[in-house]
């Protein structure tokens, strides 16, 4: 069984400048491909479950969400990383555009981007999952999943542990960025592993 780490997008692993009109405008956070490449190589898959309501509010197309996770994943490849799948929630309830305005069970912090996942990738750890993200809906997707919850300062993270910014949370660890996350997740699977002892 392999250990995943579920990740945002905006503000986790790109720079957060709101609704991305312009794909060329997606820019990667310092470190983030680095950290990435040391999930891939350690074995740990890598998930990204996203929020993605600019079609929903008429901002854009949905093909323009898939442009920006093809630009997420061309940026992380030039540095020799990966993600191991996508998935994307385009769904606001009451949004004004058909068919996105309702209410789902894949916006975070539902867990049905992350059951998708497992249920495609029967490989995958329960037990050892972490949710990586800028909002406290990423925390709470952590909880309502059963995984730990890391909260990084990137993003709107400063502004939800200042209480300025959604609501407050408990994360299991807090971050300063992607790279200090993947840090403290290598390093906590390397303690269970060793806690768990020989097989």
């Amino acid at each position: 069984m392999k250990p995943v780490v579920f990740l945002d997008r905006d503000g986790t692993l790109n720079e957060e400048i709101g609704y991305i009109r312009d794909v060329s405008k997606l820019a990667l956070i310092k470190g983030a491909a680095a950290a990435l490449k040391r999930l891939n190589e350690a074995g740990v898959a890598a998930i990204l479950v996203t929020n993605q309501t600019g079609a929903a509010r008429g901002y854009y197309g949905e093909e323009h969400i898939h442009r920006l996770n093809d630009r997420l994943q061309e940026l992380l490849a030039l540095e020799g990383a990966r993600l191991d799948a996508v998935y994307y929630c385009p769904h606001l309830e009451g949004a004004p555009v058909d068919p996105f305005g309702i209410k789902c069970q894949c916006r975070k912090p539902e867990v049905g981007m992350v059951e998708e996942a497992f249920a495609k990738s029967p490989d995958l750890d329960r037990q050892r999952s972490y949710v990586v993200g800028d909002k406290s809906t990423d925390v709470e997707l952590a909880r309502n999943c059963g995984a730990k919850g890391v909260l990084v300062r990137t993003g709107y993270g400063e502004a939800v542990l200042k209480g300025e910014y959604q609501w407050k949370v408990e994360p299991d660890f807090e971050a300063g960025d992607i790279v200090s996350a993947i840090d403290w997740i290598l390093t906590d699977l390397g303690a269970r592993k060793a806690d768990a002892g020989p097989v």
